[in-house]
């Protein structure tokens, strides 16, 4: 079995999906959680037949659902022919062996669902390294002795497994461990070195203002970028549909343009490991000089996915961010409590709809206003020698007056705060007045 049991097939398995409500949980959450498992286990490729909704005070750490309701799943999945049962929540080693074979039927949770996804989905080198890294910090702590084939898996990194690897004692479950860790090593580093290639590439574009997409999966993020940069971008009606970030030019007219970056979609318990896997990818948000928060307003729960998005952004310590929203799919909105509620939290938030065009040019002009900013009128002596920095105030400022004395230019030009501190970052040139 590889690292990773898929749960792809052509024919597509039939699931059963099992959800808790614990003491201070509603069930309408759990519902709703449900529902979006529900949409990952199609994304994967199962077919979900039934559904059940466990109410308990506590987790039971045998059969998580306790017995009782485990023998009940177990005679649904007989009734019901299915092949797979998904769990919405994480499942701890013993209680993926109790219910395995109290039910006949392979077991996963919500966190193994999504790795399957990311992993049929990963098409290049780095999101495949982060998909397996996240794997294999998943597996880890769920190792037993099901996985001993592990100590052949991690010779990709440069361990075999085989002679002089073993210690003095060691039982092969310590021995899959240690083959175990020193993969992550290799897939870490290897990440370390595609962030350091990153940051250098970032300081290479530096002059241009950089806009994240960020959003919850599915919310048309990868729309929206088509619809602004007219590029060929992958659109697809499915949850994760992008891993890798990729990074357009969006030509905002008034002579200014923005590098868009689409990233990763966000998601209700979206594993942990998964987020430190893809940090890489999501530095791009981080380094950001402004977040498009994109929003399906069709969804009936679009304001539990944009605290869910902040959640994440919180993570990443960049919740603060300057962040502009975009309320995306109106062609398909038509609840008018729900956009008063969300027009009088979100005043400056711009309403599109990506698939038909529509909002887009109030869109640009909320990118360049933000681009812009409240814009400082400066003079200045610069030599022209000093080529460059002529053209690049040519290019991005207002230019009010201009003089030659000598060899220098005198410039009245007005500029942004953002392009003041970026282009004039000591003062020099500047004539005090």
């Amino acid at each position: 079995m590889a690292v990773h049991e898929g749960v792809t097939r052509k024919e597509p398995e039939r699931a059963i999906l099992v959800g808790m409500v614990l003491a201070g949980e509603t069930s309408r959450n759990a519902n709703d959680t449900l529902n979006e498992l529900a949409l990952l286990a199609d994304t994967a490729g199962a077919q979900v037949v039934d559904r059940m909704v466990q109410e308990r005070e506590r987790i039971d750490p045998a059969f998580f659902i306790g017995r009782g309701k485990a023998e009940e799943l177990a005679l649904r999945v007989k009734q019901l022919s299915a092949q797979l049962v998904i769990f919405d929540d994480d499942l701890s080693p013993a209680q993926f062996k109790n219910l395995e074979e109290l039910s006949g039927v392979n077991v996963i949770d919500r966190s193994r669902l999504i790795l399957d996804i990311f992993a049929g989905r990963a098409k290049t080198r780095e999101a495949q390294t982060q998909v397996e890294l996240a794997q294999l910090n998943y597996l880890l702590p769920r190792l037993t002795r099901r996985w001993t084939h592990l100590s052949r898996q991690a010779g990709h990194g440069g361990t075999t497994g085989g002679i002089g690897t073993r210690g003095p004692g060691e039982t092969q479950l310590e021995v899959d461990r240690r083959a175990l860790r020193s993969r992550i090593g290799v897939l870490t580093r290897a990440l370390n070195r595609i962030s350091r290639r990153r940051v250098l590439g970032r300081k290479q574009r530096t002059d241009t203002f950089r806009v994240s997409l960020v959003g919850y999966t599915n919310a048309g993020k990868s729309t929206l970028m088509r619809a602004l940069s007219g590029a060929d971008v992958l659109v697809e009606d499915r949850l994760f549909a992008t891993l890798d970030s990729t990074t357009r030019r969006v030509y905002l007219g008034y002579n200014r343009e923005v590098l868009l970056t689409d990233t990763v979609g966000f998601i209700r318990k979206l594993p942990h490991h998964l987020v430190a896997s893809f940090r890489s990818t999501l530095e791009e948000a981080v380094d950001a000089d402004l977040l498009l928060h994109v929003v399906d307003v069709s969804h009936p729960r679009c304001e539990d996915q944009i605290a869910s998005v902040y959640e994440t952004l919180q993570g990443l310590g960049i919740a603060e961010y300057p962040t502009l929203m975009a309320f995306n799919k109106i062609d398909r909105f038509g609840d008018p409590g729900m956009r008063r509620r969300l027009q009088a939290e979100f005043p400056d938030g711009i309403w599109v709809s990506a698939q038909e065009g529509r909002g887009l040019d109030d869109l640009r002009w909320a990118v360049y206003d933000r681009l812009e900013g409240q814009r400082t009128v400066m003079n200045l002596r610069i030599p022209q020698a000093e080529g460059k920095l002529l053209s690049e105030l040519y290019r991005v400022g207002e230019i009010l007056n201009t003089a030659y004395e000598g060899n220098d230019v005198l410039l009245e030009v007005k500029l942004s705060r953002q392009n003041t501190r970026r282009l004039l970052p000591d003062g020099r040139f500047r004539i005090k007045r």
